[in-house]
């Protein structure tokens, strides 16, 4: 029994890595968010994406401008809409939630883990720091329909997203599952982390990103 518990943690290991590898290539030097140190005050990329428990369908947008190409002027026929300027109904915008700390949450159900039992966690935390703290929960490449029956099962009550195709987590340079990713107002890194928090940790984290706002805005 000893000997196929420790194939499984081996082979559980060895799957985290390769996960956290395949995510971080085309950013090799930009690093692994949680695990590789970023620039000072990085600015979180916005990005929009459907309400899991909702029925809008289809992949987020990550658009940071409002041109498909590096051309100035943006020709007409280029155009797009940025993902913080989108008005579709059903769909959750990052930038809505700059307006007070940040707590993200990344998260999927592929590979077996703690993943859905650490957002259970965030969803607990929510429920305190409500009005304080602004929390999102990202789904990363599920089966929606197996996302929104988890979250009616679990009875979630925190905004919960739906990244279909991955493309936030590949912007945010996620890797590894659970990652948080703790902003200041504004949508500026304050912190991050891999791996599973348990309910006083998360709350440790988040009480020291409270301080630092704070800190921050007496300076």
């Amino acid at each position: 029994m000893r000997d196929r518990y420790s194939l499984a943690v081996g082979l559980l290991f060895a799957a985290v890595i390769a996960i956290a590898l395949m995510n971080t290539l085309g950013h090799e030097d930009e690093g692994t968010l949680g695990l590789d140190e970023l620039s000072p005050r990085w600015a979180l990329p916005e990005f929009a994406v459907p309400r899991a428990a909702g029925p809008l369908e289809g992949d987020a947008n990550v658009a940071q401008d409002d041109c498909e190409t590096s051309q100035a002027p943006c020709p007409e026929s280029a155009r797009r809409a940025p993902a913080c300027r989108i008005r579709t109904p059903g769909a959750i915008r990052v930038c809505d939630l700059f307006g007070r700390p940040l707590v993200l949450s990344f998260w999927f159900s592929r590979g077996g883990g703690t993943c859905v039992a650490q957002q259970d966690v965030v969803d607990q935390a929510y429920a305190r720091y409500r009005g304080r703290v602004g929390f999102l929960s990202l789904n990363v490449r599920d089966d929606h329909d197996g996302v929104r029956e988890t979250i009616r099962q679990r009875g979630w009550r925190m905004p919960v997203g739906y990244d279909r195709d991955g493309a936030v987590a590949a912007l945010y340079r996620v890797g590894i599952c659970p990652t948080f990713a703790f902003a200041y107002p504004g949508g500026i890194l304050q912190d991050a982390s891999v791996g599973e928090l348990t309910e006083a940790q998360l709350d440790t984290r988040i009480e020291a990103l409270l301080r630092a706002t704070r800190t921050a805005e007496a300076g």
